[in-house]
Formats: structure tokens, C-alpha cells, sequence
């Protein structure tokens, strides 16, 4: 076998691949990095040339899921109308209202305002 048909082999081509990238990543952090004088200097986060402390801020996704959950039904509820056959008949006719009136339903659930009276 010669070496080039060896090469187009997936995992001889992977692992030539992943070697020589392995050796390019290995050359262009030693350049990054080559000053020792200022060690912390080339991997901190950039800021504008003040100080930042280190401080951990912990994200609120109360507002997030809500959406995210919005986004899933509507988007199951696309495929679910999109694939109904050509030839709209009474039985998909009524399984595509009851998509419609499920995803209205989870809107209000989903969305729904607190009363504070």
C-alpha cells in the first residue's frame, strides 16, 4: 500500500491531523508567552489597563427559562403542524387546533403576572 492511499483512511487522517495540530498549538503558546518578566501580564482578561479584582458573579436564569421553555413549545408545535398531511382531513384539523390551543394555553401559564392585591 502506498502512503498516500493509507492517508485517506478516517482515523490515519484524523490522527495525522490531530498530531499536527497539536504541534502548531504548541509553538504559538510558546511565542505567546515568551515574556517572563511579566508572567501574569499576558493572560489576564484585558480591561482597559485598570486592575479588575477577581469576583465571581452567579447568573440569574429565572428570566431565562421561561423562555427557553417558550422557545421548545413553539417550535414542537411548528414541526407538529408543518408535518400534517397535504390533505387537511377532520381528525389532523382537530389535532392542529389542539397544538394551536396548547401553545396558547402555555403562553398564559408561562407568562403569567403575580397579583400582589
Amino acid at each position: 500500500m502506498e502512503l498516500s492511499f493509507l492517508l485517506i483512511y478516517p482515523p490515519i487522517a484524523f490522527a495525522v491531523i490531530f498530531m499536527a495540530l497539536l504541534i502548531i498549538s504548541y509553538f504559538t503558546g510558546k511565542m505567546s508567552y515568551k515574556n517572563p518578566a511579566n508572567p501574569c501580564g499576558k493572560i489576564k482578561a484585558y480591561a482597559c489597563g485598570e486592575d479588575v479584582p477577581d469576583h465571581r458573579i452567579k447568573p440569574n436564569y429565572a428570566e431565562f427559562f421561561p423562555v427557553a421553555f417558550f422557545f421548545t413549545i413553539m417550535h414542537v408545535i411548528t414541526l407538529m403542524i408543518a408535518a400534517a398531511p397535504e390533505k387537511i382531513t377532520i381528525n389532523s384539523l382537530g389535532v392542529i387546533a389542539l397544538f394551536i390551543i396548547t401553545a396558547y394555553l402555555s403562553i398564559l401559564i408561562i407568562f403569567r403576572r403575580e397579583r400582589n392585591d
